[in-house]
């Protein structure tokens, strides 16, 4: 059981006390499934890329069983093209509710496991693991375009939906290279995956035409910098950029513009992106303005407020959003498995050497 000892190094003043991170761990722990499942919250359904934030964030507390189970539960229900769908009923991997299948979700057991790696160290683990990220990123490289960025999802009759998204693509980005450097851990090269992380970071760099326009979205202002294919003057320009624009002081970060609607996970989100640019002041004013989100019975954060009318909502407790709180407290507290992921401590790919 988390106690405030196994969770000291997540205290961050203002933020969270070692007491009140345990209360947090155990809140997500509290959602999880028997069998490894970490659905949103019980009764509402799991998808992949949440289910691994969460599973992140129990890493961080060290609880490496319940992160572990996590990660199995996905190895055991991936599909036979290496994929998992969009959604499951609370975690039932019988009970299917969105049978398409998105890109950024599947490419997301790169970052988790290779950050559970680097938090236990399990070699057996690693390579356990391996078959299972090998497929799921041989699927997801199915999807990238001629540009480079890499198609949205699948339908669920398996069409293709060729169109990017800037915030999926750069997530992707971030997932190739923790899959490099567990293939370089296993001594197992993947050059077509260099090539592959090397002309996705060009699109995202140097073509914002190749990607749908979501520019009102907060994930596409940060999520080339979070995802490091932006960084030194390039990120610290976005961010600067847009800043008026998505923070509100004193309560987070909007979701969407002009929306009155700021979101836990967008913020904690941008806290990580700042910490990576070396801007750690800035990151722990967003963690504090925050803590207006968190429950302390239960430890979880809101998904958002609306603050034109001071509501809650919607009304649901998160455990990705939780987990997103926890990891950038873990980055910005020294977490060395944290810092590496988040860090920039990657292998880069090779990017194109033109200008097209």
């Amino acid at each position: 059981m988390t106690s405030p000892e196994k969770t000291e190094h997540l205290v961050l003043p203002g933020v969270l006390t070692a007491g009140q991170a345990a209360v947090t761990v155990r809140g997500i722990l509290a959602v999880q499934r028997e069998d490894g499942a970490i659905p949103w919250f019980r009764g509402h359904h799991l998808d992949p890329w949440d289910h691994t934030e969460a599973a992140m964030a129990l890493d961080v507390a060290g609880e490496h069983a319940a992160a572990e189970r996590a990660y199995t539960w996905l190895a055991r229900h991936q599909n036979d093209d290496g994929s998992w769908y969009a959604a499951y009923a609370d975690g039932d991997a019988a009970d299917v509710t969105d049978r398409g299948r998105e890109s950024n979700f599947v490419a997301y057991i790169a970052v988790g496991v290779w950050h559970h790696y680097l938090s236990t160290g399990d070699d057996a683990f690693l390579d356990r693991m391996w078959p299972t990220v090998f497929a799921a990123m041989e699927w997801v490289l199915r999807l990238q375009q001629p540009g480079g960025e890499i198609g949205w999802k699948r339908e669920p009759d398996g069409t293709p939906v060729n169109d990017a998204l800037l915030t999926g693509s750069s997530s992707i980005h971030h997932a190739l290279r923790c899959a490099l450097a567990i293939a370089e851990q296993r001594e197992e090269p993947q050059p077509d995956w260099e090539l592959a992380v090397g002309s996705l970071r060009h699109a995202i760099r140097r073509h914002p035409e190749r990607f749908l326009d979501k520019d009102r979205y907060s994930m596409d202002w940060y999520y080339p910098v979070l995802g490091g294919a932006l960084t030194g003057n390039e990120a610290e320009k976005r961010i600067e950029s847009l800043w008026n624009d998505f923070v509100v002081p004193g309560l987070g970060v909007r979701c969407v513009v002009p929306n009155p609607w700021v979101t836990g996970g967008e913020s904690a989100e941008l806290a990580l992106a700042l910490w990576a640019v070396g801007e750690s002041d800035r990151a722990l004013e967003i963690l504090k303005s925050i803590q207006h989100l968190r429950d302390p019975e239960s430890g979880l954060y809101w998904t958002g407020y609306v603050f034109d009318d001071k509501t809650i909502w919607p009304e649901e407790l998160t455990a990705w959003t939780a987990g997103s709180v926890l990891l950038a407290v873990a980055a910005l507290g020294g977490d060395e498995a944290t810092c590496t992921v988040f860090g920039g401590r990657l292998p880069a790919g090779f990017e194109p050497d033109c200008c097209g």
